[in-house]
């Protein structure tokens, strides 16, 4: 299973939210220390989902992290989060 799967399948399980959209931008860092010689390691999520609600953005983001912790660092080196409000 790859990167932006695994990512989707713990998201999913863990938050069930009204929106997720996984962005690989793994391309953007290719010859960065870290980068994976066949791309992966680098993605961007943006999530809606109700349990994030009155929560600050870092509480949000360590629910996140913690979720994907068995993730880093052989599936994600660098991981970018958005918390959709409302508008989504």
């Amino acid at each position: 299973m790859g990167g932006p799967e695994a990512i989707e399948l713990i998201l999913q399980s863990e938050f069930s939210p009204q929106y997720l959209e996984i962005i690989d931008d793994s391309w953007q860092h290719a010859g960065h220390a870290g980068a994976r010689e066949h791309g992966g390691g680098h993605y961007r999520i943006r999530i809606k989902a109700q349990c994030f609600e009155g929560l600050s953005r870092v509480q949000s983001h360590r629910l996140i992290n913690r979720s994907l912790a068995s993730l880093f660092p052989a599936v994600i080196h660098a991981l970018g989060i958005e918390i959709l409000a409302d508008k989504c």
